[in-house]
């Protein structure tokens, strides 16, 4: 790459006012599937290394399912083929060639919710350097889009019962179809039903500890008590345990202003065909001198798993805190 294109390594994030001097604009409702991405660029390039480059950000592996799935499902479109109906995509990653090189974020630039990314440079190779240079921006943008599409979704027929505010002070967004399952003093289990299968979210306290800490294996023992306590199998003398044959993925985090441990792993029952995905969130509530443990599962057997574990997930990071 040529020198002088280093030195243009600035990136402009922009997001758009919708509005203009004669007022807001009336644009037409996004569409697409949840964690869909449209890419527009030319199709020698898309079929060259920068193509390559792009698959391999966007389709990369989606953490904590029991087979490879991406994290985005990618709809590829040649410049002459975006127009119309198709600049309605929700979430579209445009490569233009220009004199001027960049990366550019635009929010509600032909329809919203949207997010279009734009990436420019003289050719391929100046484009490659600035999408490699923002990707992480770029993926994490569209994730929060789609978030946000989600809840967007679910507000049109949500659960107004109040038992997760009654017992731990907190609520959940989540959609009509989830009912609750299971309840004692310091658990509570709601479900949906799915063809084949189910998913669920889990809520369950636990003291603060003042000299002992959580550790990644603790929190595996700490789930593996719960399954035994309450989430049983469908033979008698069985429960849901973490599977062991599934390394899981760990991370320190933040949720709802409070510092949280985010695992993503396997679970399963013994001696029965169940198993499935878990995201399990550990939340440090000092407030209340406790941690807060909300975690979703899913049981859905023979079927793509990402679009039921985005759900959950995406339920659990509505949290609020009510107290």
């Amino acid at each position: 790459m040529k020198k002088q294109h280093v030195l243009l390594a600035l990136v402009l994030v922009c997001f758009s006012c919708n509005s203009s001097k004669t007022g807001p604009r009336l644009l037409p409702d996004s569409s697409g599937r949840i964690n869909t991405v449209t890419v527009v660029m030319p199709q020698n390039d898309w079929n060259g290394p920068l193509g390559t480059q792009v698959k391999s950000v966007l389709q990369e592996e989606y953490e904590g399912l029991p087979l490879v799935e991406p994290k985005f499902t990618v709809t590829y479109l040649p410049p002459k083929l975006f127009n119309g109906f198709v600049k309605h995509s929700r979430n579209i990653l445009m490569f233009v060639k220009d004199s001027t090189s960049g990366t550019q974020i635009y929010q509600d630039l032909f329809a919203k919710p949207q997010v279009v990314s734009e990436i420019k440079g003289e050719d391929a190779e100046v484009q490659a350097f600035y999408f490699k240079e923002n990707a992480r921006l770029i993926t994490a943008t569209i994730v929060e889009n789609e978030r946000n599409e989600k809840r967007r979704r679910m507000r049109k027929s949500p659960a107004k019962t109040k038992t997760l505010n009654a017992a731990f002070g907190v609520e959940l967004l989540y959609p009509t179809a989830y009912k609750e399952f299971k309840k004692d003093s310091n658990f509570i289990w709601i479900q949906k039903e799915i063809p084949k299968g189910h998913l669920n979210v889990i809520a369950y306290t636990l003291p603060l500890q003042k000299k002992a800490g959580i550790t990644s294996k603790s929190i595996l023992k700490i789930r593996d008590s719960i399954g035994r306590l309450y989430i049983p199998g469908r033979l008698p003398n069985t429960h849901m345990s973490t599977e062991e044959t599934y390394r899981p993925y760990y991370y320190k985090t933040q949720l709802a202003e409070r510092p949280a441990l985010l695992t993503k792993g396997m679970w399963s029952v013994s001696n029965d065909y169940m198993a499935g995905p878990f995201v399990n969130y550990l939340l440090k509530d000092s407030i209340n001198n406790r941690w807060l443990a909300l975690e979703g599962f899913a049981f859905a057997p023979s079927v793509n798993k990402r679009e039921y574990m985005f759900e959950l997930e995406t339920i659990i990071r509505s949290i609020q805190f009510k107290n």
